[in-house]
């Protein structure tokens, strides 16, 4: 019973936390609730990255599903360039109007299942 009380003590004494900082898309501009937070190596670690950028789940998806690693290591490491791809613009477009913790599985695309 005294440990109990302690307990409530100490959780009553420990200072309030502050909310975090709402964490934004680099990709979509969209809010990333915590259920869909992904980590996302722009360069790939199979070829050497380290640095990782926060993204929504299906964001971080469907790069995978767009692009090789070797084309993420050569062409697409950073956000930036990441969003000015032709069919990253679609997704983005078509994404936007979606929730924020909005999830849908993506598929791969044709040319990478084509092996081109």
């Amino acid at each position: 019973m005294i440990g109990k009380i302690r307990q409530k003590l100490i959780e009553l004494d420990q200072p309030v936390s502050k909310p975090a900082k709402a964490l934004i898309c680099p990709i979509c501009d969209r809010v990333i609730p915590n259920s869909q937070k992904d980590a996302h190596h722009l360069i790939p670690k199979s070829k050497g990255g380290k640095t990782t950028e926060y993204l929504h789940r299906i964001c971080h998806k469907q790069i995978h599903a767009l692009f090789t690693e070797t084309e993420l290591a050569q062409k697409y490491h950073d956000a930036q360039l990441l969003r000015e791809h032709s069919e990253m613009k679609k997704f983005i477009q078509w994404v936007s109007s979606k929730p924020d913790a909005f999830y849908e599985k993506t598929r791969k695309s044709a040319l990478l299942r084509s092996g081109k």
